[in-house]
């Protein structure tokens, strides 16, 4: 039975089998009796060392805890054509950058920044990657929507808040390599452009 089960062991069978990340509050009362805050830090530092040189590595995301294939081994997966990523294009990653250091913006906000139309396919992309969602809406004309990035977003470029945002010009390395398309590794990101139009300071 589960309740017979060493609490490190629960809580590494949970975080292989969900899909999602665990809280700190959900993995203490999986066990029983509930574990401590500080019993829990030593479960989780225990399973760290357990699985740091292999395949799957625990981390620690916005969103909580979860296992996720180790960087080395990610980038040799790439290369198995039926498992890559899906590539996104040079609209979608300014689109992205826009919204992650704008936010929250409207449509219209980011047409105004990159100059050009952004298409609903742009936005849909995001969407469907759960990077982006409207929370809200402008007190103006038409009340625009309002985006901001997600938890998703922060969970996976390995971020504990907004405010560890890499600077602009870093933000593909951080999204990997591997999501953008080939054609955009000669153009790069308009990050000047951008960052004249936000305001940004990447130092």
């Amino acid at each position: 039975m589960t309740d017979k089960l060493p609490p490190d062991a629960l809580i590494e069978a949970a975080l292989l089998t969900q899909t999602e990340p665990l809280s700190e509050k959900t993995m203490r009362e999986l066990c029983v009796p509930p574990l401590s805050p500080d019993k829990l830090i030593d479960v989780l530092a225990n399973l760290k060392t357990r699985w740091q040189n292999r395949a799957l590595q625990l981390v620690h995301t916005h969103e909580g805890w979860r296992f996720q294939i180790a960087q080395a081994a990610f980038e040799r997966l790439g290369s198995l054509q039926e498992q890559r990523a899906p590539r996104y294009s040079r609209a979608v990653m300014e689109t992205l950058a826009i919204i992650a250091y704008q936010q929250p913006v409207t449509r219209g906000d980011i047409e105004g920044i990159r100059g050009v139309a952004v298409s609903q396919n742009v936005m849909q992309t995001l969407q469907d990657r759960g990077w982006i969602e409207i929370i809200g809406h402008r007190d103006s004309i038409g009340r625009p929507a309002l985006w901001a990035t997600t938890n998703v977003f922060l969970s996976d470029l390995q971020l504990e808040s907004l405010e560890e945002l890499p600077p602009l010009t870093e933000l593909g390395e951080l999204v990997l390599p591997d999501l953008i398309e080939p054609a955009m590794n000669d153009e790069k990101l308009d990050t000047e452009k951008i960052e004249a139009k936000v305001n940004i300071n990447l130092n």
